[in-house]
């Protein structure tokens, strides 16, 4: 059985590092796994890049280039949903590649931003081949939007898309979304989800609804995200000793999904429940320069941390992760932070419930009630129990994200596809 997982990046960004992990977690697993990306950032011979040539890679930047002007087009020239949505009218076709040739089972996660345009995977799905399709967000059966918010068109017919500055019915969101119900419709597509929430949205969506859902979550590894001694990883960074110590992090902290703004409100609540001379913040991702002027408490910025021993660190360096996010799925800094036994405070918002079980391994809040996250951090930081708190975050990494675990299901998924023929 061989597997060829397909993302755009090798590691850049959440989807990517969760397809990096799978794909480790079936090679480890002894079941035949390879990955094919457009950005390809480490030297694993499992993962190959199409950008072969200088060509391909001037391409590559003109397909990603062509897209946003189109959409910055499409917006009168407005930045303001530039990344909110896709419109895959560019990217590479694949469906001749050597290695999608051998599969006997092709993986899609996200292929957005110049990989695969929506011809693309129209030419991959007319192979005839199994498509399981992992979903990191709602892409994939909207019109064209990564997180639909308060909008479900989804559900009937796309059009009139809020992310665009002259809505209409029959704009490109309604155009995609046709696009992608005829595409889908013969097609031997099996969706997964990382997340119950998102399953039961795809499940009401009309692009998926008669489709196969399954819900699977993403793999971390365990062994090398795990609890370790919490005054040697502060020395290791340099960190503060005496000092509670939350975390705040993603890959690009600038995002207004990301939840800063909500976050800058939050501690600033915090600090009319508590005195806060006690506390410090660490915020690591691409941020804002003057973030640090907007805290009611010192900041150490890290920026983006690519290297993993320095994110193990700084998940034991501290006390609390937290999260404000609005709109997420399954998150793969909380995953990180319970693997390594920390405990989340965080708003009760799409699979994060699935995560954390309140006053369990973290405390989850009524979705945007800064007042009520700030006492959730509050509570986590102060209790008596820690101890108990980071063994339950810690249980809970082990006993649902370990990667045999997920290495198992989707082995058994894969199993179920090609022993039936295909029907589930």
């Amino acid at each position: 059985m061989k597997i060829l997982l397909l993302n755009t990046s090798e590691l850049s960004g959440g989807a990517a590092i969760a397809a990096n992990r799978l794909m480790k977690s079936l090679i480890d697993n002894d079941i035949e796994a390879k990955s094919l990306v457009l950005d390809k950032q480490t030297d694993d011979k499992n993962v190959i890049s199409i950008q072969a040539s200088f060509a391909k890679r001037k391409l590559a930047k003109l397909y990603f280039l062509w897209e946003r002007v189109i959409i910055f087009v499409i917006n009168r020239f407005s930045r303001q949903n530039l990344f909110k949505i896709s419109i895959a009218n560019t990217g590479f076709d694949v469906s001749k590649h050597k290695l999608v040739k051998e599969a006997d089972i092709i993986h899609l996660h996200w292929t957005n931003q110049g990989f695969l345009s929506l011809k693309g995977i129209k030419n991959l799905m007319e192979l005839r081949k199994p498509i399981v399709w992992t979903l990191h967000d709602m892409w994939c059966f909207t019109g064209g939007c990564h997180y639909a918010g308060d909008c479900v068109n989804y559900t009937e017919n796309c059009g009139n898309c809020h992310f665009f500055k002259n809505p209409k019915k029959d704009d490109n969101s309604h155009v995609q979304f046709s696009r992608k119900k005829k595409i889908y419709s013969d097609a031997l597509l099996f969706p997964v989800t990382c997340s119950q929430w998102l399953c039961c949205v795809a499940e009401k969506s009309a692009l998926l609804k008669n489709k196969p859902l399954t819900s699977i979550p993403n793999p971390i590894d365990t062994e090398q995200f795990k609890p370790c001694n919490q005054i040697e990883a502060r020395q290791t960074l340099g960190l503060p000793k005496d000092k509670k110590l939350i975390l705040f992090g993603a890959a690009n902290i600038t995002d207004n999904r990301k939840g800063m703004s909500l976050l800058i409100n939050v501690l600033k609540q915090l600090a009319n429940n508590r005195k806060i001379s006690d506390i410090e913040l660490i915020v690591f991702g691409k941020t804002e320069k003057n973030i640090t002027e907007k805290m009611p408490m010192p900041v150490h910025i890290l920026n983006y941390v690519s290297n993993i021993e320095t994110l193990i660190n700084l998940y034991n360096a501290a006390d609390v992760f937290v999260l404000p996010s609005l709109e997420d799925n399954l998150p793969n800094t909380v995953m990180e932070a319970l693997a390594c036994g920390l405990p989340v405070a965080a708003f009760q918002t799409g699979g994060v419930p699935e995560m954390i079980n309140h006053k369990e391994n973290g405390y989850l809040a009524q979705s945007g009630n800064e007042s009520e996250l700030a006492k959730g951090i509050e509570y986590l930081i102060d209790n008596d129990n820690a101890v108990f708190l980071r063994i339950n975050a810690r249980k809970k990494a082990e006993t649902c994200y370990a990667p045999q675990i997920i290495a198992k299901r989707y082995e058994e998924l894969y199993k179920s596809i090609l022993n039936n023929g295909n029907e589930r």
